[in-house]
């Protein structure tokens, strides 16, 4: 297996990622598309990490800073890429780049349901913290 390749994403990665998450991501979000994807390398060209192996992209995850708060969002690995260290390397890339900045404690969205992704979470050390709830209110149709 040839060494694993960790970087930010570009411009140029935006439709193969959309496309990666899916079939690697659980779930879907309101801004799972080219322009919101876009936004977020533009605003922060640091924030999208991409894991790729052989030339092809095998793992994401954002890791968002917004000055304050450490978030990290689309942790996804494709299905049959898992359990070989690429979620541990990329979390790794993104708590040194909250660090770097500053960050004081991550925290990251994980669906309820996703099973899978809660042992992953606590096998890399978070927890949940079940006295917060998260309100969201869509700003858009």
């Amino acid at each position: 297996m040839t060494e694993l390749r960790i970087r930010p994403a570009g411009p140029q990665d935006l439709d193969t990622v959309l496309a990666f998450w899916k079939t690697a991501a659980e779930g879907t979000s309101i801004s799972d598309d080219r322009d919101g994807v876009e936004r977020l390398v533009v605003r922060d060209p640091e924030a999208l990490i991409l894991a790729e192996r052989d030339g092809y992209l095998v793992g994401t995850v954002i890791a968002g800073f917004d000055g304050w708060r450490c978030h990290l969002y689309r942790l996804a690995v494709h299905p049959a890429r898992r359990r070989q260290g690429i979620g541990t390397a990329l979390l790794a890339a993104a708590e040194e780049r909250f660090v770097g900045l500053g960050g004081r404690r991550g925290d990251a969205m994980v669906l309820q349901r996703n099973e899978r992704a809660q042992h992953a979470w606590r096998a890399a050390g978070y927890a949940p913290e079940e006295h917060w709830r998260r309100w969201v209110k869509p700003l858009t149709d």
